[in-house]
């Protein structure tokens, strides 16, 4: 077995097969001499990231931070390496220069869309509807196409119900009057469907619309009065109406000395909350009160005042 011999600065000295000792040479120098990692300082030439204030982006290399909504465009993983373009620079800039402290909120805000519609304007569009508007010399009222008596209401009242979330004519105008027509003549009809009208109510609430929430309260209380049956009823789902009556409790007009004019329209959000809790204490039976104080701690009884 032939030997190769290299030769060092300290002498030579035998080794084994050439392929082998190269071998143990390039692992040696690998472990022995470790590349060193050099401090990343950025792609030359690659735009800076915009990221908004007050984020841990902000405190990374190689970002702007910026006051304002930050619209980009993905970036592809061939086109990062390149130069930037000076167009979508100059672009760029001018989007974020009209963002920045000195521009208007709604500027910067991007538009609202428009929410989906509500059950009863799809009905009302389609003309599933049995109602018809009448033009009178006194105003408009709805004129109904079908005997009411002989309606279905199981189906129509929770669907009219749902109307009452419509800030818009005409169908809130349907929608309103319609609930008011129901439930005048409903009678005996009202209490099975009572569980079906939460959800609509709690709906109509839930907008924080002033004129809707006045308007619901006050069908609220219609319907309370409506039948006998309806106020003890209602009295499992105040934990789904009342929440709403709590927040808005103290939301009343303060005009000072001054006269309110438009008291008429009962338009005055705390004084219509306090009506309607003591209609559903009056109406609610011996569990009302407890179930509304549990919800509406302020509210105090009205037997014992």
């Amino acid at each position: 077995m032939s030997h190769t011999r290299i030769t060092t600065a300290y002498g030579a000295r035998p080794s084994h097969d050439y392929h082998t000792n190269s071998i143990a040479l390039k692992q040696r120098s690998k472990s022995a001499n470790p590349p060193q990692l050099r401090p990343f300082s950025g792609i030359q030439g690659s735009r800076p990231r915009y990221v908004p204030p007050f984020s841990i982006q902000s405190q990374q290399k190689n970002t702007v931070v910026i006051n304002g909504p930050i619209h980009e465009a993905p970036v592809t993983a061939s086109a990062r390496g390149r130069a930037p373009n000076p167009k979508s620079l100059k672009k760029q800039h001018k989007s974020i220069s009209t963002c920045n402290l000195g521009a208007t909120f709604n500027a910067c805000t991007p538009p609202k869309t428009a929410g989906r519609g509500t059950l009863f304007r799809m009905y009302f569009d389609r003309g599933d509807l049995p109602i018809k508007m009448e033009y009178l010399c006194g105003g408009d009222k709805i004129g109904w196409t079908v005997d009411i008596d002989k309606l279905d209401y199981s189906l129509y009242l929770p669907l009219f119900f749902d109307g009452l979330a419509e800030p818009k004519h005409p169908y809130k105008t349907y929608a309103r009057q319609g609930v008011s027509d129901l439930l005048l003549a409903g009678g005996e009809k009202i209490h099975p469907v009572v569980p079906q009208l939460i959800l609509p109510l709690k709906n109509a609430l839930s907008t924080r619309n002033l004129e809707v929430m006045c308007t619901t309260l006050k069908i609220i209380q219609q319907l309370v009065m409506a039948s006998d049956m309806v106020g003890p009823a209602l009295v499992p789902f105040y934990r789904q109406l009342l929440p709403m009556f709590n927040a808005f409790k103290v939301k009343n007009l303060n005009c000072g000395d001054e006269i309110d004019y438009a008291q008429k329209n009962n338009l005055n959000l705390g004084d219509l909350i306090d009506e309607t809790l003591q209609v559903l204490e009056l109406h609610g039976g011996e569990d009302a009160f407890i179930n509304i104080k549990y919800m509406v701690p302020t509210y105090e009884s009205c037997y014992l005042n």
